[in-house]
Order: C-alpha cells, then structure tokens, then sequence
C-alpha cells in the first residue's frame, strides 16, 4: 500500500523511557499522560501536557524480585492502578497523579488485575474495579460515550455496537445494549497458516489494532479484512522480546507500542476515508452512502444499485438511482440504456427524477426534460387507450392513474414547459381535456372557454370568466355564445361581475332579442338592462335606447310608458331627464304603433299640436290631458283646445241639440278659456241660431260684463293722470326754508354764503348771489359742488364717470343753456325740455334722488372699513418704530 495513502503510521516516541528501572513490562495512557511499568517493580509517569515526568518504586518493602504486571489510567490521565507480581505473591496499588506515594488495595491481594473500567459518572472517587484475568476488553470512545467494544478472547475477537439510546432489549430479564454483534476468528488474520492469537489489541472508530509478534495489523472491523501492518524500528537490546503491547489514549485519540526501552506513537490519518467503499463492497448501501465525503463517491454508489437492479431487470429502481449520478454518467448513457431494451415507463421515471435533482439554473436542460417526458406521458396514454382490456373501458385504474399522474406533473411544470410546444403535443394527440387543463394553468383563457362552450357547458365557462385574473375583454367577446346558450346563467353571471361595461354587450343582447321566445319566458336581457338602469343607474344612451325598442316590442305598453315617464337623471344637477334619443324612440314608437308613448314623446319634445293631433286618434281624455300641460302659452293652450273642440264637435253622431249641449258642456271644461264664438265655424252652415241661443246670450253677457269692468278701469286711469298733472303743477309752489345759519353737510360752510368760488357750478345757475345747493326732505343740505364730489367718491367706478360724464357735457353747453331753477314747471315746459335740462335732470337723478347722509348710500358704507386700501402707506407713516440704537440717543434735561 502506498504510504502516502496509509492510514496508520508508527513513530518512535521515546528511547529509553524507562530511565534504566528496568525493562518496560506494561503501558497505559489517557490525556496525554503515559504510564509505564518496568520489570523492577518501577512506575514512570510521563505527563506530555505539563512537560514532566515522574517515578515511583512499587517493590519497596517486599523480598525477591518485583515486576508490574499490568497498570491502568483513567481517561482523564488522574487516576492509577497497577498490578505487582513477585515472590510474595500478586499486589494490587492505587496512586493519584497529585500523590507522592502509592496506596495498596488490601481486597485485592493475591489477585492478578487484567482489566479495569472506569466509571466516569463518579471518576473523582474511588474508582470500580472488573478484572473478564486471561483476555483484554477495550472500548472506543467517543464524545465521553462508549460506541462500540472489542473483546479478546481465546476464540476469537468479540465485538460489536453500544447504543444506550435505542429501545433496550431483554435477554433473560438483563438489559442488552450490544448490536451488530460479530466474532473475529484469528484465522482470517494468518493467510492459510495457523491461526495466532494476537499478543495485545487497540481500538480506533472503524479498526482493530492487534499486535502479532513484532507487527501490528490492522484489520478493518466492518469488512474484518487486513489493509495495513506496522512495523517498528527496534534497537538491538529489545529486539529478543519484541513489542510488548499496545495502549490507547482515548481522550487525546492517540494509540501507543511499546517493548523493552521504547515508546511507539501509533497515528491515525483519516481512517474514515475509504469506508464508504468497504460498506459499498459488502452492499450495505446506507452506510456507505453516510461515508462519503463527494459527489463522485456517491454516484460510484449510486451507480452500483443502479446496475444491480437493471440486471435484475427492476427498471424503474434503476431508474431512480441513475437520476441521482451527475458526474460518473452522462444523460445520453442513460437514456440510451432503457430505449435499447425498450422501457419507456422506466425512462418516463429516470426523467421525472432527473428534473426533481436539476438544479433551478439548469433551466435549458429542464425544458428539454419536461418536454420528453410530457411526450413519453402521451405515448403511454396513447398505448394504454389502444390496448384491448382498456378499449371498452377507458376509465380502467391504469389509465386514470396514469392520467391522473400526467396531470399533476403538467401542474407542477407549467412554468417550465413551453407553452406552443406543449399545446401542439397535446392538441396531436387529441387530448382536448389535458389542452384545456394546461391551457388554464397557463391563463390561456380563451382556449378554456372555447371548449366549454363547445361542450355546452355554460356554468364552468362562465365560472372561468369570473376569475380576477381573466380580462373583462373576454367577457364581451364570448358574451353573444354564453347568452345564447344559457341566457339564465350569464344575465346572472353579469349582474354579479363588477367593472363590465353593458354597452360592450349590447351586440350579444340585440343577437338574444332577435330570436324568437315564448310569451310567458322571461326576457333575459330586459332584466339585465333593468338592472343596469334602475340598480347601477347607467347613462349610456345606447343601453336606454335597447331597453326602449324591446320594450316596444312587448305586447304590453304599460312597461313602455313606465319607462318614458320615469325621470332618470332626476336629481342631478343640469342633468337631463332621460338618456335615450328621443327621435330614436318616437321612430320606433311609430314603427311598432304605441300611439299613447308617440303622445308623450311629443309632449315631451314640446311638440304639443303633434301630441293633441295624435291623442285625439287615440283617446280624446288623452288630448284633453296634451292640452292641458301647457301653462305658459296662452294663445297656444287656446289652439289646442279648440283643435280637442273641433275633434269633440266633427265626432258626434247624435242630434244637432244633442251636440250642441255636447259642445257647451266642453265650452265649461275650458275653464273659460273657449266661447261660443270661438267653437261657432266648426258647427255646419246650415245650423240654426236658435240651437245656440243659450250659449250666445251667456257669451253676450260675459262681453258685456267685461265693457263695463274696462269703462271702469278707464275713468280710474282718467282721474288718475288729472290728480298726475295736479301733482306736477304744484311742484313749481314747492319750498323749502333755509336758516341763514345752515351748513353744507361736506365743506360745513354755510349754505348761504355769497362767494366766487361757491356761486358758480357746471352746468347749475346761482340764485342770485348764492352758489346753487340741494336741500332734502330730511333737512340736510350740500352745495351742488360738494354733493358733486361726496357721492362721485362713494359710489363705484362706473357711476362715478357716468356723474362726471353727465357734468362734462353739462359744462360744455354753456351758460345760454341754462334755465333758472326757480322758474316755473308746466306742462309746456316738460314737453319742451332742452338737451340741458335733459342733461341737468339726469344728473339730479344720479346725485340727488335721495339724501346721502340718510338714503342708501350712508347704508353701503357701513359695511366700509375705516382705513381704505389706498390709505395703507399713510397708516404705515404714522407707525411707532422703536430706536435700534439706544445707546447713541442723547439724554435732553428738561427744566421742571
């Protein structure tokens, strides 16, 4: 074997260790600290931890020679005991490592000690004591538990697995922890020679160690095969005995030999390495699968039950175990493999399992894949369809479960099939319930619905159409199919779907109402336009306007009526009070003949000549009612009343007295609006007077009546305009007294006062050497220049230059346009009034129509605030500032 690959190496520790006490007799070690026991009865104690070493002398105080038969040591390296064998017999010590000086064990004397185990649960105390006194009984540790144990016996090496966890076992009422137990014949260990018992044994994790004269072999425990032996580099003086023994430290992991004069380090290199393949030798699969450290380790193991089971014709095993190899054999390989001996079931299998091992990027290669394996799934539905078992019976267990399978594969790889590839296998094959399925798990909508309307099976395609994800667009376009085919389910559908425009499904509701139904069936797309009118209160005209014509087209015009008297847009404001086309309906009204909604259409459209015209061929009440409506035309209501009279007069049969008293009756209807005179040219010329003599009197009478109330009304008009122009000639007597002390309310001058300034006025001449003034019921009086100016300033813009306006114009006439204001007022003069005094009174109605300081003016301006906008800077003048720098301000002493 190539030492590079060894596992297990031998390296000379230490020469001459046992410090000329003797020959070493026995070794033990635990936590790195070695004990040896010398031929004279010494006991050396090597502590690698803390760098010393230390001996005791064991035969002290006893005759004759003493040689240390066996000595122990705890794995904590603490604890001693040591067996004696000498002329006096066998003597058993104990001795700490913190002690100077051994103890002996008084039970034990005479007692040859082979074996001890230590109890770790109490190794601060006196340690118990086993001694099995011919044999060797080791343990290998790991993690302070005891995993496995070996034996040495005469027959052969005992061993075996501990598992203290598991369910225990009972064999005669004791517990048993031991498994996988195996006997090791020492046979197995001399190639055909003599079987020899080894001298001493060690025991790693997967190994024995067991020393054969002056070799060490080692065999595997598992396979119980030999793959190493050791040598030793002895010197000269210890080679006549040869190694003596072997030991383990089981806490460092360290293995020891030892002969005469030498320590021997026995070391482990990854012993673990290879077991995978000794258990893959003896086909114990798991465990070899457990040891390996690499992918191409587990494919060899892998490749190994995969093989087994193809020759043992167990295809779909095979398969599975080559969908978990990726490195030791290709893909193709594979494939190759089951298509050569024709096993599409164990291929189908070996596909399905490579896509559960692709790793996610391998996205070429999964497509690929799943692809092959969606047309081995149709191959194999396609051959069990043809089968003569399965031809009369295709829904056999085989076939269900197959499909069932191909199904739920297609679920699962939807997002990695393509989608045309996989719709034109599906669709060669004529699997149309597969296509359908796939196609719903690709969103592929249409196709879904398609097939269930071929199928008829309104339900499941309206229930596709219901799905959020589905685009309300399919609605619109499968409406005319679904409608048709159950009108029911789909008017019911749409009422329940949110977001759906009725206007979009109008083309599939006028293709319903073109067919023809029985009387007592309910019409579908009335209810559903019902519903968008009344329920959804929907505005388009176009939905108003199909809910009319269908409608009109029932039997029944109550329904009509209703619906063209009902104010939809009633509330809204500006809105209208319909929305379907008026013209539109009254053409169809016509067309179908409902004369009584043809009436309202035309009272509606304010066409009520029309409306009357055509209720008077219908239903006279009804003309009445036509006639009636129209309240703000006078002269309109009369005409249409006397076409119902005309209608009422042409229409009866009766005697000429009859249709007379007909006629007056109706005169009384109108409220007084029609009389006799009005309704005469419709009676025939040959009528006599005397039929009408009643009537003619009455209306002579009512004319009479109002001659009188209009000669009335005129004397009243009459002495109304005398006591008029009485009022105009006493205005020229009209005064007012003026103290001589009176002011003018804005200069606050006196209105008296004689001056240049205040004599003269645009347009106005003074009274003798005063300026001219207003004076006002309430007392106040203003110079004209001050009223002038007061009321341009409190009114707006506009009245303001209409005032200055009116006073420019005045100016510009001159002074041979003025008239004295205290000149007399006749009715002459108002009829022959200048451009001047045209101009002055329009003037006084602007300036003086009423007192400012009493009239509306004063009112307005309450409502004014005391600083005007364009007063803001003079306020901001008048702001107290303070000073910023105080500190330069001088200080004034004022004399008090």
């Amino acid at each position: 074997m190539d030492q590079s690959r060894q596992v297990f190496t031998v390296d000379l520790l230490e020469r001459y260790a046992s410090k000329g006490r003797g020959v070493i007799t026995c070794m033990a070690a635990g936590n790195d600290v070695i004990l040896l026991g010398t031929s004279k009865g010494w006991l050396i104690r090597h502590d690698f931890g803390a760098g010393g070493s230390s001996d005791f002398d064991l035969s002290s105080g006893r005759p004759g020679d003493q040689s240390i038969h066996r000595v122990f040591v705890d794995p904590g390296g603490s604890h001693c005991i040591a067996t004696v064998i000498g002329g006096g017999g066998a003597e058993t010590f104990y001795m700490h490592a913190k002690w100077s000086k051994p103890r002996v064990l008084g039970r034990l004397k005479g007692l040859i000690v082979n074996a001890v185990a230590w109890n770790r649960q109490l190794i601060t105390e006196a340690p118990v004591l086993f001694w099995s006194s011919i044999s060797e009984l080791h343990f290998f540790i790991k993690q302070r538990r005891a995993m496995h144990f070996a034996w040495l016996s005469g027959a052969g090496i005992y061993h075996g697995g501990l598992n203290f966890g598991a369910q225990h076992s009972y064999i005669n009422g004791d517990e048993n922890f031991v498994e996988n137990k195996a006997l090791l014949d020492y046979s197995k260990l001399s190639d055909g020679a003599d079987a020899v018992k080894p001298s001493s044994m060690a025991v790693s994790e997967f190994h024995f160690l067991l020393l054969i004269g002056n070799k060490v072999k080692v065999v595997n425990r598992i396979s119980e095969q030999i793959i190493e032996e050791l040598q030793f580099d002895q010197t000269s003086e210890s080679v006549s005995r040869g190694v003596i023994g072997l030991c383990s430290d089981a806490t460092a992991g360290l293995f020891y030999a030892y002969d005469q004069n030498s320590i021997f380090q026995v070391s482990v290199n990854d012993e673990g390495r290879d077991m995978w393949k000794v258990y893959l030798d003896m086909k114990e699969y798991a465990a070899a699968l457990a040891n390996c450290r690499d992918p191409l380790q587990r494919d060899q193991v892998y490749l190994v039950q995969a093989d087994a089971a193809f020759t043992s014709r167990d295809f779909l095993r095979a398969a599975s175990f080559y969908a978990k190899i990726n490195y030791i054999l290709s893909f193709e390989e594979v494939t190759l493999k089951f298509i050569s001996v024709g096993e599409q079931d164990a291929l189908r299998t070996f596909l399905l399992r490579k896509l559960d091992n692709l790793a996610k990027d391998d996205k070429c290669q999964i497509t690929m894949i799943s692809t092959w394996a969606t047309e081995l799934y149709l191959d194999k539905i396609n051959r069990l369809l043809l089968e003569e078992d399965n031809a009369l019976d295709k829904r056999s267990s085989e076939y269900q479960s197959i499909n069932q399978e191909f199904c739920a594969f297609l679920g699962d790889c939807k997002d990695v099939l393509d989608e045309a590839t996989t719709m034109r296998l599906l669709e060669s094959y004529g699997r149309v319930e597969e296509l359908v399925y796939f196609a719903s798990l690709k969103e592929q909508y249409e196709i879904v619905i398609h097939h269930y309307i071929q199928q008829g099976e309104t339900r499941k395609a309206l229930e596709v159409l219901q799905k959020p994800a589905v685009p309300i667009d399919l609605q619109y376009k499968f409406a005319p199919d679904l409608i048709v085919l159950d009108a029911y389910e789909t008017v019911e559908s749409w009422m329940t779907t949110k977001n759906l425009n009725p206007r979009k499904l109008i083309p599939a509701m006028m293709r319903y109402s073109s067919e023809p139904h029985a009387k007592n069936e309910t019409h579908e797309v009335i209810k559903y336009l019902e519903f968008c009118v009344h329920c959804l209160h929907n505005e388009d005209p176009g939905v108003h306007n199909l809910l009319l014509s269908l409608y009109a087209k029932q039997e029944d015009d109550d329904a009509l009526l209703r619906f063209l008297q009902c104010k939809f847009g009633k509330g809204r404001e500006n809105g209208p009070d319909f929305f379907y086309d008026p013209k539109y309906a009254l053409r169809l009204c016509l067309k179908e003949k409902r004369m009584r909604a043809c009436v309202h259409i035309y009272s509606m459209m304010s066409m009520h000549e029309e409306a009357v015209a055509l209720a008077l061929q219908v239903d006279p009440e009804l003309a009445m009612a036509e006639a009636d409506k129209v309240e703000d035309d006078e002269d309109l209501r009369k005409k249409l009343w006397l076409m119902v009279a005309k209608h009422v007069i042409e229409q009866e049969k009766g005697t000429k007295r009859e249709n007379i008293r007909k006629a007056i009756a109706f005169l009384k209807e109108t409220d007084g609006l029609l009389k006799i005179e009005d309704i005469l040219p419709f009676f025939p010329d040959f009528a006599l007077i005397d039929d009408f003599k009643e009537a003619i009197c009455s209306s002579l009478e009512d004319y009479n009546n109002q001659i009188e109330q209009l000669k009335q009304e005129m004397n009243d008009a009459t002495h109304g305009a005398d006591n008029i122009r009485n009022d105009i000639s006493a205005l020229a007597q009209r005064y007012a007294v003026i103290d001589r002390d009176e002011e003018c309310g804005v200069c606050k001058r006196k209105i008296l006062i004689v001056g240049g300034d205040y004599r003269m006025s645009r347009g106005y001449t003074s009274v003798g050497q005063m300026a001219p003034f207003y004076v006002f019921p309430c007392g106040h009086a203003f110079h004209v220049h001050c009223l002038i100016a007061h009321v341009t300033c409190s009114v707006n813009g506009t009245q303001a230059e209409y005032i200055l306006d009116l006073q420019k114009q005045l100016t510009l006439l001159g002074d041979g346009a003025r008239k004295d204001m205290n000149g007399g007022i006749t009715e002459d003069s108002i009829t022959s009034m200048t451009p001047a005094d045209k101009l002055r009174s329009q003037l006084d109605d602007a300036i003086a129509s009423e007192c400012p300081f009493c009239g509306e003016l004063m009112i307005r301006q309450i409502s004014l605030p005391f600083i005007l906008s364009e007063e803001a800077l003079l306020v901001n003048s008048w702001e107290i500032k303070p000073q910023n720098n105080l500190a330069n301000m001088r200080t004034l002493s004022l004399p008090v």
